[in-house]
């Protein structure tokens, strides 16, 4: 029999809670089932960037070539170089 789960006020309760406790004596995660949701799309935050202007034309004209909106182009570079860091050091906060 597992613990029943408390009715907690807010987010920030409910993550304190999980901080301190261990999901398996609530959840019985041998019944658990892989789901996809494939319409979900990642929360995004604006930031200001500032880059030389000689790189922020190199990379129009990058993504002119490929047929891509260049804010796209920088993402997807960023997105690689951050997984190839990941890959040779490990992700952050992980000793290597």
């Amino acid at each position: 029999m597992r613990k029943q789960i408390p009715k907690l006020k807010n987010e920030d309760a409910e993550r304190e809670f999980w901080a301190r406790h261990d999901s398996t004596e609530f959840i019985d995660w041998s019944k658990a089932k892989r789901t996809l949701f494939p319409n979900l799309k990642p929360s995004t935050k604006t930031i200001s960037l500032r880059l030389p202007e000689s790189l922020l034309e190199a990379l129009k004209l990058l993504a002119n070539r490929r047929d891509v909106p260049y804010q796209s182009l920088l993402k997807i570079f960023l997105a690689e170089r951050v997984e190839q860091e990941f890959r040779r050091s490990g992700p952050v906060g992980q000793k290597v």
